[in-house]
């Protein structure tokens, strides 16, 4: 019997369930575990959710169970769920997607076991104008998430040079992300993704030996692959302060570029995977330091500056 507790958040009445269910059973953490990490660090992550779609990812039956994929804001959900219709061309259709713009809807979608938030790059009433630019680094075995750091800090220096700040965070799971804020309401998904593919291989070329920007698989082992592909209308990434759904509850955290050079010098990979309970810390003591993503305005350089074809 499923068992069920009324609670009021933000003013909405809500049911949560199975408060006691264990969704990461090496550590035990429950569903109640994660609707309170969510509470907590909600004031950090909102704003980063705020007018995205939201694909939720689901895991009824925790980390060690099957998972699936919900883009559809689910039925049954409470009036007062503000959702956005997406127009789908591979379904011809719309799509209603949920948005968690506020604590109550945030809360909800947690009790739905929705252990991880992927987001759009841009926002759900203008789908076609990504708000930021992403590269998502993704070591093949034997790289690691040190490889991926190293990469990372010269990707920022790439990035410098072209006068763009960047601002890297944990994957949560193997690698690392680094974002381009833009919020430049003219730019297309065309530009962002021909500008990190051409800055993919502007890396690819100087470390042939630790970096691939090709997408084929069998080329990836032993190196960081640089995912341009993400800056696409049709693709999510993690958002941030997201947990994954790993053996333990990690989180996609924001790091600072010092903290990415420190784990390098050190080679420390511990120093860049935290848990739900360190990236509260983290945000009661250092803020938000992804909020600059959201606010940040910056004008993406045109193609030739990036590839260096004059």
């Amino acid at each position: 019997m499923t068992s069920r507790e009324p609670v009021s958040v933000g003013g909405r009445r809500l049911e949560l369930s199975n408060l006691e269910k264990v969704l990461y059973p090496s550590v035990g953490f429950t569903k109640a575990d994660v609707i309170d990490y969510y509470s907590r660090i909600a004031p950090a992550l909102l704003p980063h959710l705020k007018g995205r779609a939201l694909t939720l990812k689901r895991y009824p039956n925790g980390v060690a169970s099957g998972y699936f994929y919900e883009k559809r804001c689910p039925p049954g959900r409470p009036p007062w769920i503000r959702t956005e219709a997406v127009y789908s061309e591979r379904r011809r259709g719309p799509i209603d997607y949920c948005l968690a713009d506020d604590l109550p809807s945030l809360v909800w979608v947690a009790n739905l076991a929705d252990l991880e938030l992927h987001t759009s790059l841009s926002k759900a009433g203008h789908p076609d104008r990504p708000t930021m630019v992403v590269f998502d680094l993704d070591p093949g075995p034997p790289a690691d998430v040190m490889a991926c750091a190293q990469v990372a800090l010269r990707l920022r220096e790439l990035l410098d040079g072209l006068g763009l700040r960047s601002f890297p965070k944990t994957s949560g799971s193997k690698g690392l992300q680094v974002y381009v804020p833009l919020n430049e309401p003219h730019v297309g998904y065309e530009a962002t993704k021909s500008f990190a593919h051409a800055v993919a291989l502007i890396l690819e070329r100087e470390q042939p030996r630790a970096v691939v920007a090709k997408m084929a698989r069998s080329l990836r082992s032993g190196r960081v692959f640089v995912d341009w592909s993400q800056n696409d209308r049709h693709k999510t990434t993690v958002c941030v302060y997201s947990l994954r759904a790993m053996e333990r509850p990690t989180v996609s955290t924001p790091v600072t570029w010092e903290e990415v050079e420190s784990a390098v010098t050190r080679g420390s990979p511990k120093s860049l995977a935290f848990e739900a309970a360190q990236v509260q810390a983290r945000v009661k003591r250092q803020g938000d330091l992804f909020a600059p993503v959201e606010a940040l305005r910056q004008k993406l350089p045109r193609l030739h500056q990036a590839s260096g074809v004059d």
